[in-house]
């Protein structure tokens, strides 16, 4: 007997248990690492086919709210971080401000010789001293970044030294340096895992996530570090806004009357 009444009409079967389903989650009736009822279980307490289960189930993994795992089932995932990618806050800031307690692990802190994309991206010579930093940022214990940074050596004599876990790295180089990171120039594309990288961040090498690679400059345009941020796809999402203005828009009515006047008149055949 089924549990739950669909009904026919405008809203597409697979659509109605879709609706049903995420309500549950959001009501807390199943949990992040829940594994669901099979797929015939579900058909059964909503009254319907197993095809109709499929393609509410597929909706609900392209919103990243389930994970379906050949073998062991359907499971649920954690809802995903929503970080402002055109915000100034850092990520210890931003996961506070929702509610996160972000922790830290530094996975490696050494002096490196610059190779070609990290010498043309510093604006040193190849070969040049650096300092490389990478560090894995996690929320609620969760890993979700991983950042690897490389800053020119000769500017940041001892910083090795620093607490780079508990410090915000940008804040130890205004203390100790007085460099102020003042501008960022980043590029983002969608990458697949290598081995280490998964395995850090927790996941299957191979599996999708952004890769975040920018240069952070000082006020007067100077290059102080290369970075490279893997983020995990299935927990985070950034998003933008902007401010959408057209020249047009701004214009007064008797502005647009001259330029209306103005194409009539050009419109017109010349005459001799």
């Amino acid at each position: 007997m089924a549990r739950f009444r669909l009904e026919l009409g405008p809203i597409p079967l697979h659509h109605q248990v879709y609706l049903d389903l995420t309500a549950a989650l959001d009501a807390g009736d199943w949990r992040p690492g829940d594994r669901l009822p099979t797929e015939r279980d579900l058909a059964e307490r909503y009254g319907c086919s197993l095809i109709t289960i499929r393609r509410a189930l597929s909706e609900m993994v392209r919103d990243g709210r389930l994970e379906r795992t050949r073998g062991r089932g359907t499971f649920v995932l954690a809802p995903r971080l929503d970080i402002d990618f055109s915000g100034a806050q850092s990520f210890t800031e931003e996961m506070q401000t929702r509610g996160h307690d972000p922790q830290t692990r530094l996975i490696a802190a050494r002096p490196e010789a610059a190779g070609q994309a990290v010498a043309k991206a510093l604006g040193l010579d190849p070969g040049s001293p650096t300092l490389y930093v990478e560090r894995l940022r996690l929320a609620d214990g969760e890993p979700l970044l991983l950042e690897q940074v490389h800053l020119p050596a000769e500017r940041f004599p001892g910083l090795l030294a620093s607490d780079l876990e508990s410090d915000s790295l940008y804040e130890v180089l205004t203390a100790r340096y007085g460099v102020h990171v003042s501008r960022a120039r980043e590029a983002l594309e969608p990458v697949l895992l290598r081995a280490r990288e998964a395995r850090l961040l927790g996941r299957r090498r191979g599996t999708p996530a952004l890769l975040i690679e920018g240069i952070a400059s000082t006020a007067d345009g100077t290059p102080i570090e290369f970075g490279r941020t893997y983020v995990r796809g299935d927990r985070t999402r950034y998003y933008v806004e902007r401010v959408v203005i057209r020249p047009r828009w701004t214009r007064s009515p008797d502005e647009d009357r001259q330029e209306e006047d103005l194409d009539e008149t050009i419109s017109q055949p010349a005459r001799r």
